[in-house]
Protein backbone atom coordinates (compact mmCIF):
# COMPACT_ATOMS: atom_id res chain seq x y z
CA UNK A 1 0.00 0.00 0.00
CA UNK A 2 1.25 3.48 -0.87
CA UNK A 3 1.95 5.88 1.78
CA UNK A 4 1.55 9.48 1.03
CA UNK A 5 3.56 11.75 2.86
CA UNK A 6 3.48 16.13 2.27
CA UNK A 7 6.77 17.58 3.25
CA UNK A 8 5.33 20.60 4.26
CA UNK A 9 5.70 23.92 6.23
CA UNK A 10 3.99 27.82 5.90
CA UNK A 11 7.59 29.16 6.26
CA UNK A 12 9.93 29.54 3.25
CA UNK A 13 13.47 28.54 3.76
CA UNK A 14 13.47 25.81 6.24
CA UNK A 15 14.51 23.34 3.75
CA UNK A 16 11.37 21.59 2.70
CA UNK A 17 12.27 20.85 -0.90
CA UNK A 18 15.66 19.68 0.21
CA UNK A 19 14.13 17.25 2.53
CA UNK A 20 11.97 16.48 -0.09
CA UNK A 21 14.34 15.88 -3.03
CA UNK A 22 16.98 13.69 -0.41
CA UNK A 23 14.72 11.91 1.80
CA UNK A 24 13.21 10.57 -1.64
CA UNK A 25 16.57 9.70 -2.83
CA UNK A 26 17.31 8.53 0.36
CA UNK A 27 14.03 5.99 0.34
CA UNK A 28 14.62 4.67 -3.20
CA UNK A 29 18.65 3.85 -2.51
CA UNK A 30 17.19 1.32 -0.15
CA UNK A 31 14.53 -0.78 -2.42
CA UNK A 32 11.47 1.54 -2.51
CA UNK A 33 9.84 2.83 -5.68
CA UNK A 34 8.93 6.36 -4.74
CA UNK A 35 7.18 9.11 -6.86
CA UNK A 36 8.12 12.73 -5.80
CA UNK A 37 5.24 15.22 -6.47
CA UNK A 38 6.39 18.80 -6.80
CA UNK A 39 3.65 21.17 -6.03
CA UNK A 40 5.60 24.41 -5.63
CA UNK A 41 4.79 26.45 -7.90
CA UNK A 42 8.68 27.40 -7.64
CA UNK A 43 9.50 24.10 -9.09
CA UNK A 44 12.54 23.77 -7.17
CA UNK A 45 12.09 20.01 -6.47
CA UNK A 46 12.17 19.65 -10.29
CA UNK A 47 15.03 22.08 -10.63
CA UNK A 48 16.96 20.10 -8.12
CA UNK A 49 16.06 16.58 -9.67
CA UNK A 50 17.63 17.91 -12.57
CA UNK A 51 14.00 18.07 -14.70
CA UNK A 52 14.72 20.89 -17.44
CA UNK A 53 11.68 23.35 -17.89
CA UNK A 54 10.69 22.32 -21.67
CA UNK A 55 10.46 18.63 -20.22
CA UNK A 56 8.06 19.50 -17.93
CA UNK A 57 4.76 18.96 -19.37
CA UNK A 58 2.11 17.76 -18.46
CA UNK A 59 3.15 19.18 -15.38
CA UNK A 60 1.08 18.83 -11.90
CA UNK A 61 -1.34 21.93 -13.10
CA UNK A 62 -2.32 20.41 -16.22
CA UNK A 63 -3.40 17.34 -13.92
CA UNK A 64 -4.89 19.87 -11.52
CA UNK A 65 -6.80 21.98 -14.21
CA UNK A 66 -8.05 18.51 -16.24
CA UNK A 67 -8.70 16.69 -13.18
CA UNK A 68 -7.10 13.70 -14.29
CA UNK A 69 -3.97 11.37 -13.84
CA UNK A 70 -2.21 11.46 -17.39
CA UNK A 71 0.89 8.49 -17.03
CA UNK A 72 3.03 10.60 -19.36
CA UNK A 73 3.01 13.11 -16.28
CA UNK A 74 5.80 10.22 -14.65
CA UNK A 75 8.91 11.83 -15.64
CA UNK A 76 11.93 9.32 -14.63
CA UNK A 77 14.89 10.97 -12.60
CA UNK A 78 18.24 10.33 -12.33
CA UNK A 79 17.83 8.02 -9.58
CA UNK A 80 16.76 4.53 -9.78
CA UNK A 81 13.09 3.67 -8.66
CA UNK A 82 12.46 7.50 -8.39
CA UNK A 83 10.21 9.02 -10.46
CA UNK A 84 9.01 12.98 -10.44
CA UNK A 85 5.61 14.89 -11.32
CA UNK A 86 7.26 18.26 -12.37
CA UNK A 87 5.87 21.93 -11.60
CA UNK A 88 6.36 24.66 -13.67
CA UNK A 89 5.36 28.47 -12.97
CA UNK A 90 1.76 27.60 -14.63
CA UNK A 91 1.29 26.09 -10.92
CA UNK A 92 0.92 29.13 -9.69
CA UNK A 93 -2.78 29.75 -11.52
CA UNK A 94 -3.87 26.87 -10.01
CA UNK A 95 -5.04 28.16 -7.14
CA UNK A 96 -7.60 30.21 -9.03
CA UNK A 97 -8.53 26.93 -10.96
CA UNK A 98 -9.05 25.30 -7.37
CA UNK A 99 -11.03 27.84 -6.38
CA UNK A 100 -14.11 27.32 -8.55
CA UNK A 101 -14.06 23.48 -8.55
CA UNK A 102 -16.65 21.83 -6.94
CA UNK A 103 -14.86 19.66 -3.57
CA UNK A 104 -11.82 21.93 -4.57
CA UNK A 105 -9.66 20.41 -1.81
CA UNK A 106 -9.93 16.30 -3.08
CA UNK A 107 -8.45 17.34 -6.65
CA UNK A 108 -4.84 16.23 -5.81
CA UNK A 109 -6.42 13.21 -3.70
CA UNK A 110 -8.32 12.24 -7.13
CA UNK A 111 -5.21 12.37 -9.17
CA UNK A 112 -2.83 10.48 -6.75
CA UNK A 113 -5.53 7.82 -5.98
CA UNK A 114 -4.88 6.62 -9.74
CA UNK A 115 -1.50 6.31 -9.32
CA UNK A 116 -0.26 2.93 -8.37
CA UNK A 117 2.84 0.85 -8.03
CA UNK A 118 5.03 3.34 -5.42
CA UNK A 119 6.20 2.59 -2.20
CA UNK A 120 6.21 5.84 -1.74
CA UNK A 121 4.80 9.31 -2.75
CA UNK A 122 6.38 12.76 -1.24
CA UNK A 123 4.63 15.98 -1.79
CA UNK A 124 6.97 18.93 -1.53
CA UNK A 125 3.93 21.63 -0.66
CA UNK A 126 4.25 25.36 -1.15
CA UNK A 127 5.45 27.56 1.84
CA UNK A 128 1.99 28.59 2.42
CA UNK A 129 -1.59 27.08 3.72
CA UNK A 130 -3.28 27.86 0.07
CA UNK A 131 -5.33 25.60 -1.58
CA UNK A 132 -2.58 23.69 -3.29
CA UNK A 133 -0.79 22.81 0.61
CA UNK A 134 -4.40 21.96 1.97
CA UNK A 135 -5.12 19.34 -1.02
CA UNK A 136 -1.59 17.95 -0.72
CA UNK A 137 -2.42 17.32 2.85
CA UNK A 138 -5.83 16.14 1.94
CA UNK A 139 -4.53 13.74 -0.31
CA UNK A 140 -1.38 12.40 2.53
CA UNK A 141 -1.03 9.53 4.64
CA UNK A 142 1.11 11.95 6.79
CA UNK A 143 3.23 14.99 7.32
CA UNK A 144 6.75 15.54 8.22
CA UNK A 145 7.58 18.84 9.07
CA UNK A 146 10.97 20.35 8.00
CA UNK A 147 12.33 23.21 11.24
CA UNK A 148 14.68 25.27 11.00
CA UNK A 149 16.90 26.01 13.98
CA UNK A 150 16.19 29.71 14.61
CA UNK A 151 14.45 31.66 17.24
CA UNK A 152 10.39 31.98 15.33
CA UNK A 153 10.64 28.28 14.88
CA UNK A 154 8.05 27.17 17.24
CA UNK A 155 5.75 29.78 16.62
CA UNK A 156 5.44 28.56 13.07
CA UNK A 157 5.27 25.30 13.59
CA UNK A 158 2.67 25.73 16.14
CA UNK A 159 0.38 27.39 13.53
CA UNK A 160 1.01 24.55 11.29
CA UNK A 161 0.38 22.02 13.27
CA UNK A 162 -3.00 23.86 14.45
CA UNK A 163 -3.76 24.00 10.53
CA UNK A 164 -3.28 19.86 10.17
CA UNK A 165 -5.60 19.42 12.97
CA UNK A 166 -8.17 21.67 11.04
CA UNK A 167 -7.59 19.37 7.89
CA UNK A 168 -8.07 16.67 10.31
CA UNK A 169 -11.28 17.04 11.35
CA UNK A 170 -12.62 18.63 8.54
CA UNK A 171 -11.42 16.80 5.29
CA UNK A 172 -8.86 13.88 6.47
CA UNK A 173 -9.48 12.16 9.48
CA UNK A 174 -6.65 9.79 8.79
CA UNK A 175 -4.08 12.89 8.37
CA UNK A 176 -1.15 12.43 11.43
CA UNK A 177 2.33 14.33 11.72
CA UNK A 178 4.61 11.47 11.11
CA UNK A 179 7.24 13.80 12.50
CA UNK A 180 9.37 17.12 12.75
CA UNK A 181 13.04 17.37 11.08
CA UNK A 182 15.45 19.71 12.84
CA UNK A 183 16.96 21.96 9.40
CA UNK A 184 20.55 23.74 9.21
CA UNK A 185 21.28 22.54 12.71
CA UNK A 186 24.80 23.86 13.53
CA UNK A 187 26.16 22.46 16.56
CA UNK A 188 28.61 25.12 16.61
CA UNK A 189 25.92 28.23 18.11
CA UNK A 190 24.41 27.69 21.28
CA UNK A 191 20.98 29.18 19.50
CA UNK A 192 20.72 26.05 17.40
CA UNK A 193 21.10 24.00 20.66
CA UNK A 194 18.48 26.26 22.88
CA UNK A 195 16.14 26.06 19.71
CA UNK A 196 16.69 22.43 19.54
CA UNK A 197 15.55 21.56 23.55
CA UNK A 198 12.26 24.07 23.14
CA UNK A 199 11.80 22.10 20.08
CA UNK A 200 11.77 18.66 22.18
CA UNK A 201 10.66 19.97 24.60
CA UNK A 202 7.34 21.18 23.42
CA UNK A 203 6.93 18.33 21.04
CA UNK A 204 8.50 14.95 22.42
CA UNK A 205 9.19 11.94 20.70
CA UNK A 206 7.58 13.26 17.59
CA UNK A 207 10.56 15.44 16.88
CA UNK A 208 12.88 12.97 14.90
CA UNK A 209 16.31 12.27 16.35
CA UNK A 210 18.01 12.78 13.27
CA UNK A 211 18.92 16.24 12.91
CA UNK A 212 20.07 17.95 9.36
CA UNK A 213 23.24 20.15 8.99
CA UNK A 214 24.21 23.23 7.81
CA UNK A 215 26.15 21.51 4.94
CA UNK A 216 28.24 23.64 1.69
CA UNK A 217 27.31 20.43 -0.44
CA UNK A 218 23.24 20.72 0.43
CA UNK A 219 23.39 24.15 -0.81
CA UNK A 220 25.70 23.25 -3.82
CA UNK A 221 24.01 19.89 -5.05
CA UNK A 222 20.77 21.37 -6.65
CA UNK A 223 22.50 23.89 -9.12
CA UNK A 224 24.21 20.35 -10.41
CA UNK A 225 20.35 19.31 -10.75
CA UNK A 226 21.48 16.52 -8.28
CA UNK A 227 20.29 15.39 -5.15
CA UNK A 228 23.32 16.08 -2.43
CA UNK A 229 23.26 12.19 -1.89
CA UNK A 230 24.47 11.52 -5.74
CA UNK A 231 26.15 14.71 -5.55
CA UNK A 232 28.42 13.99 -2.23
CA UNK A 233 27.25 10.99 -0.33
CA UNK A 234 29.60 10.91 1.84
CA UNK A 235 28.92 14.68 2.97
CA UNK A 236 27.42 15.27 6.43
CA UNK A 237 24.27 16.23 5.15
CA UNK A 238 23.66 13.26 2.82
CA UNK A 239 24.37 10.88 5.53
CA UNK A 240 22.12 13.10 7.71
CA UNK A 241 19.32 12.27 5.32
CA UNK A 242 19.95 8.47 4.44
CA UNK A 243 19.80 9.00 8.58
CA UNK A 244 16.60 10.28 8.52
CA UNK A 245 15.17 7.76 6.10
CA UNK A 246 16.14 4.44 8.17
CA UNK A 247 14.51 6.29 10.90
CA UNK A 248 11.49 6.93 9.48
CA UNK A 249 10.80 3.33 8.55
CA UNK A 250 12.24 2.21 11.81
CA UNK A 251 9.69 4.07 13.40
CA UNK A 252 6.97 2.97 11.63
CA UNK A 253 8.06 -0.45 10.61
CA UNK A 254 7.89 -0.22 7.01
CA UNK A 255 10.80 -2.43 5.48
CA UNK A 256 9.85 -4.49 3.32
Amino acid sequence: MTKIISIANQKGGVGKTTTSINLATSLSAINNKVLLVDADPQGNASTGMGIPYENRNPSLYNLIVNREFDKKSLIKTIVPNLDIIAANTNLAASEIELANIEKREFVIFDILSKIENYDYILIDCPPALGLLTINSLVASNSVIVPLQSEFFALEGVSSLVSSIQLIKENFNNDLKVEGIVLTMVDKRNSLSALVEKDVRDHFGEIVYETTIPRNVKISEAPSHGKPAILYDVNCSGSMAYIGLAREIINRQGLTK
